[in-house]
């Protein structure tokens, strides 16, 4: 049965000569892994530039629910890119999330809300012409509410550690290694009170940004089963002194 769809590019890797499988989560059945055949002609419509991290396309699939891979029949891009694969700061944030979703994203199953969120937010990267260094801080935060991970805030006081492994702020030093310390806590706080619009109201130094990603990053694997560390994490911190 041949379905049309949007998806989101997450990762590629190549299969042989003449093709790559790619996983994409798209906006009808979730994340799905896909097999990818691309001519070697000039004149060929399917182009691996077409399948860019982060890329959002629109595509026609000989979809088959029990099959480990589909296959794509035809392929187009639904947003193109203006700025994220030739600015280098937003190429390293779009290799980081894209990786990050690759290994959060793993439901199978329809879920408009967080396909739109994700094609909002990407969108959103592309066009900001500046003041976006904390975007992928902001994001993953915000990417958290639709995973069932988003932190309890209430109660907070100045002062007051958080808690990784419960996901809540609280007065006393917890009784497991899994907390930050107040300091690092509050600024946790503050960046989750920010949206996109609002985020280069706080300012940090790469020093501070880095911590706040290690901490975001931890409670990711806190939570998600065989969550690894991710490779593009290093990259990242080395940007936005």
């Amino acid at each position: 049965m041949y379905q049309k769809t949007t998806g989101i590019v997450l990762h590629t890797i190549k299969y042989n000569d003449t093709s790559i499988i790619v996983d994409i989560y798209t906006e009808r059945n979730g994340r799905m892994s896909f097999l990818v055949t691309i001519p070697r002609t000039r004149k060929a419509a399917i182009k691996t530039v077409l399948f860019q991290p982060l890329s959002i396309i629109e595509f026609e699939v000989d979809y088959r629910p029990n099959a480990n891979l589909n296959r794509i029949k035809e392929v187009k891009l639904s947003y193109p890119f203006k700025s994220v694969p030739y600015h280098p700061h937003k190429s390293a944030i779009a290799l980081f999330i894209a990786e990050f979703l690759y290994r959060a994203l793993r439901e199978e199953a329809e879920n408009a809300p967080l396909f739109a969120y994700l094609s909002n937010s990407i969108q959103w990267l592309d066009e900001c012409k500046h003041d976006f260094a904390n975007f992928h801080l902001v994001f993953l935060i915000r990417l958290s509410r639709f995973l069932g991970l988003y932190p309890n805030t209430e109660g907070y006081h100045n002062g007051d550690y958080f808690d990784l492994l419960n996901a809540c702020f609280t007065s006393g030093r917890p009784f497991h290694n899994s907390f930050i310390l107040p300091q690092e806590a509050h600024n946790l706080l503050q960046l989750m009170r920010m949206n996109y619009e609002t985020m280069h109201l706080f300012a940090m130094n790469r020093t501070e940004r880095n911590e706040c990603l290690s901490i975001i990053n931890d409670y990711y694997r806190l939570h998600l089963p065989d969550f690894p560390i991710l490779k593009s994490i290093s990259v990242l911190q080395e940007l936005f002194d």
